[in-house]
């Protein structure tokens, strides 16, 4: 009973965080979902109105579906970006402040780099135009302006993959990688057959936090593009505010949160099962 209790002291403060900034909030969506409030008024119970209100959204709908484009954009290119960049770090002595270069953007605050971005970005005097020698509307361009969020992603985060494939490239002992060689395992083979099984842990690590970071995008959209031209940039986060601040419903805004916190449980739910047989963390 004594080290029971010793145990549950020792806990308590990790418990009290979850319950503050986890299990509460969770419940207090829950709760708001459920009633319709315009910020100011008292609250009214309204039932289930407000998720056959947004159910029945198309624009909500829409901005699943950007979401998701977002998400197949971003999250396979930055993974292959990030073992690139990994590979040629995880054999360097030191590299240190290659690493910290790397990490540098992703260490960025994400309204900030979203600002400079649009800076480069713009049609006139934009530096990217200028390299390019023409004007394109790269974030007024319906065709262009998710493409282009979805680079800013990339750039921001592919540094920090990296620094995760290095330290599961790191962590492979060398006589398995003698081994592949002593069997001819070079180039290519080498990638397919020794190290992608080798680091599926990081890969599956890399993949959910990459899924879960690209659904909850809303900074760097916010200030490239505020999910526009035509809502072709309108991710779910983005109209999770303007439903919450601008169109003043809370009640829907949190529906729609719950409905994005359910499609990101299945995907990672998928994920894990995916890998659950393919994945061994001891060498």
């Amino acid at each position: 009973m004594r080290r029971a209790l010793t145990s549950y002291a020792l806990l308590l403060p990790s418990l009290v965080g979850v319950g503050c900034f986890l299990l509460l909030p969770i419940a207090v969506v829950a709760w708001l979902s459920l009633h319709s409030w315009n910020l100011l008024g008292p609250m009214r119970f309204v039932g289930l109105r407000n998720w056959r209100a947004v159910l029945g959204d198309r624009d909500f709908g829409h901005a699943l579906l950007v979401t998701l484009a977002l998400a197949v954009i971003v999250v396979p290119v930055q993974t292959v970006l990030g073992f690139a960049v990994a590979a040629p770090l995880a054999r360097r002595r030191g590299g240190t402040a290659l690493r910290v270069v790397f990490a540098l953007p992703w260490m960025c605050a994400p309204v900030a780099v979203g600002v400079v971005w649009q800076w480069l970005f713009a049609p006139t005097g934009g530096a990217i135009d200028a390299l390019l020698g023409r004007r394109i509307e790269w974030l007024s361009d319906p065709a262009l302006a998710l493409p282009s969020v979805a680079a800013v992603s990339i750039w921001s985060n592919f540094g920090y993959v990296a620094l995760f494939f290095v330290a599961g490239l790191r962590a492979i002992p060398q006589e398995i990688l003698d081994a592949g060689a002593l069997d001819g395992a070079s180039g290519w083979r080498r990638i397919r057959w020794v190290l992608l099984p080798l680091l599926r842990p990081t890969m599956f690590f890399v993949l959910v936090t990459g899924v879960l970071t690209a659904f909850q995008t809303f900074d760097s959209v916010y200030a490239l593009t505020r999910g526009g031209p035509g809502n072709h940039t309108d991710v779910v986060a983005m109209r999770i505010f303007s439903e919450a601040f601008d169109a003043a419903r809370p009640g829907r805004a949190a529906v729609m949160a719950i409905v994005v916190f359910v499609v990101m449980f299945a995907i990672t739910v998928a994920q894990h099962r995916y890998f659950r047989n393919r994945t061994a963390y001891e060498f």
